[in-house]
């Protein structure tokens, strides 16, 4: 019998607390759903006297098991209907949609509590080391099929630990995330087109060549366009018109002496994130003018990048 490597006891320890995990949001939304079942046998018997009968078990499980699996994240779905109490379950949710829940919506909301004990509890196990990278996907690539891919991949420890070895080689990882997105949501494309699912929309260059420190932390939509910059300050980066005016005011204000630096600033491609930034900071609490002020103490910024030697 061969000893485990390092990557193979990394994985093991992953998967087992993948799984403690969606065993966690499983019980959470057990228990959310007990919470639904018994404000349903209370209003019933406060209506009517008694409560309804329970559906057949068999029917339950035959119907609900097609919308659990259709409105409830699929590890969860999965988890839930492999309990033994399931038939009953089952039961409780086809005796809510008789009396009147839509479960259409309480279903999605149940899987929400879910997701988000099941990535409480997986964040924990995880360890100061991988949530490093954890962070740096979820800051790097927008929220989609490729990013829950490489979180939920059993491979991740092994994934975090390539990422962990290129940077310490000096890779800019976060570069490389976000350059081979579109690569790897043709892939995905190309397997749900296959299965007959809709596809989902790629990443525009602007938005690839974005991501970096000036945007960590910043929600910036799939179809990022710094070639419209009204649109993109309005409608992509939420950055309103007073908002934009008060971002340009304050630049100049902290330049004083440089007002054509100050004006090629604003009139940058790249002046929309600019101001996204500093419309964070300021939803934050963060003093932005102190920020800004630094430009005019600190004029490093006049000599320009360094040069190759």
């Amino acid at each position: 019998m061969t000893t485990p490597t390092p990557e193979e006891r990394a994985g093991e320890a992953f998967i087992e607390s993948a799984a403690e995990a969606v065993q966690t949001a499983v019980m959470a939304a057990r228990l959310v759903m007990a919470i639904a079942d018994a404000a349903r046998r209370h209003q019933q018997r406060r209506q009517k006297g008694k409560e309804d009968d329970l559906p057949a078990a068999e029917e339950a499980v035959n119907e609900m098991g097609k919308d659990v699996k259709r409105l409830l994240p699929s590890d969860v779905s999965l988890a839930l209907m492999e309990e033994a109490d399931w038939p009953q379950l089952a039961q409780q949710l086809m005796a809510l949609r008789h009396a009147g829940v839509d479960l259409e919506q309480v279903l999605p909301h149940i899987g929400e509590i879910a997701v988000n004990v099941r990535d409480q509890v997986a964040a924990k196990a995880e360890g100061v080391a991988t949530d490093q990278w954890v962070r740096a996907v979820r800051e790097t690539l927008p929220a989609g099929p490729v990013r829950e891919a490489i979180l939920t991949s059993p491979a991740w420890p092994e994934m975090a630990a390539t990422m962990a070895r290129l940077e310490e080689r000096g890779v800019n990882v976060r570069e490389v995330l976000a350059a081979a997105h579109n690569e790897v949501l043709a892939v995905d494309q190309a397997v749900a087109k296959g299965l007959g699912a809709p596809a989902e929309p790629v990443m525009s260059r602007d938005a690839q060549l974005s991501y970096g420190l000036l945007t960590t932390g910043l929600d910036l939509p799939r179809d990022l366009d710094l070639s419209d910059r009204e649109r993109a300050l309005k409608h992509q980066l939420a950055v309103s018109t007073p908002e934009n005016e008060r971002y340009t005011r304050w630049v100049r204000e902290a330049m004083p002496g440089h007002e054509r630096e100050a004006d090629l600033m604003v009139a940058s491609r790249h002046w929309p994130l600019l101001a996204a930034r500093m419309a964070q900071m300021e939803k934050d609490g963060m003093p932005v003018r102190e920020h800004l002020a630094r430009l005019s103490s600190d004029t490093s910024w006049q000599e320009g990048p360094p040069r190759n030697s």
